[in-house]
C-alpha cells in the first residue's frame, strides 16, 4: 500500500501527468454522451432483423448476468490497476474514449434491427443503463468483445493480464451470441476494429503510451533480473 501512495504521490505532482489526465476524463466523458446520442439514434431508426447463420444455429440462453455483473468486474479491474499503476491512467483512460468514439460512429452508420429473441438486461442502475445500453439497436461492432481486448493489447506484455483479458473477451462474445444480444458479425468484427483503434491509439497518444511504455520495460528488466539473480 506505502507503495503505492509513493507512486500516486510521484505522478499527481507532475504537472503534465496531471493535464493528461484531465484530458483523459474530459475525452471519455465526452465519448460516452457521444455513445447515448449514438445508441438513441440507432434505436429510432433501425430497420428490419436480418438472418444471420451462426445465430440460426446456436442455442439461446440468457446470459445477462455474465453481460452486466461481467462488465462490472471488469470495470473493477480496469479501475484497480490504474489505482495500482497510475503511469496508465492517461492512456487506458484515452485509447478507452477513442474506442468508445469508435464504436459510437459504427453504431450510427448501421441501423439493423433488434433480434427476436433477446435476453432482457437490467444493470439496477438508471445511469448505467442510460449512458452504456440502448433499447437493442446498438449491435455493430460489439463493445462487450472489443473493449477487454482492447486491455488485453494494452497490457500484452504482462503475461496474467493478457489472458484474463483475452478468456474475458472469448467469453463476452460467446455469451452476446448466445443471448442474441448481438449478430455474430458484430463479434467478429470487435477484434479486428480494436486492433486498430489500439494501433491508432499508440500513434495519437504517443507520449501517454511511451511513458506507459517506458515504466514497463523498467518493471520487466527488474523482474529478468531478479531471475538470472535467483
Amino acid at each position: 500500500m506505502k507503495r503505492i501512495i509513493r507512486k500516486h504521490k510521484s505522478m499527481w505532482k507532475r504537472e503534465a501527468f496531471v493535464s493528461s489526465v484531465f484530458l483523459g476524463i474530459l475525452m471519455f466523458g465526452g465519448s460516452l454522451l457521444i455513445n447515448y446520442w449514438a445508441n438513441n439514434y440507432a434505436m429510432e431508426v433501425s430497420s428490419n432483423t436480418v438472418t444471420d447463420m451462426l445465430l440460426d444455429n446456436l442455442p439461446f440462453i440468457n446470459t445477462s448476468i455474465v453481460f452486466v455483473e461481467g462488465s462490472l468486474v471488469f470495470v473493477a479491474l480496469a479501475l484497480f490497476l490504474m489505482i495500482h499503476e497510475p503511469i496508465v491512467i492517461p492512456f487506458v483512460l484515452k485509447s478507452t474514449a477513442l474506442f468508445v468514439f469508435v464504436r459510437a460512429i459504427f453504431v450510427s452508420l448501421t441501423h439493423l434491427g433488434p433480434l427476436h429473441q433477446q435476453a432482457i438486461i437490467s444493470s439496477g442502475s438508471d445511469i448505467f443503463n442510460t449512458l452504456i445500453y440502448s433499447a437493442g439497436a446498438d449491435y455493430f461492432f460489439s463493445g462487450h468483445t472489443g473493449l477487454p481486448f482492447l486491455f488485453a493489447l494494452i497490457f500484452w506484455r504482462h503475461y496474467y493480464l493478457r489472458l484474463i483479458f483475452l478468456i474475458s473477451s472469448v467469453v463476452a462474445g460467446i455469451s452476446v451470441l448466445l443471448g442474441r444480444l448481438h449478430y455474430s458479425i458484430d463479434v467478429m468484427a470487435a477484434f479486428f476494429i480494436t486492433y486498430g483503434i489500439y494501433q491508432i491509439s499508440k500513434w495519437l497518444f504517443k507520449k501517454d503510451y511511451n511513458l506507459f511504455s517506458s515504466a514497463e520495460n523498467e518493471v520487466l528488466g527488474r523482474s529478468e533480473i531478479a531471475k538470472i539473480s535467483g
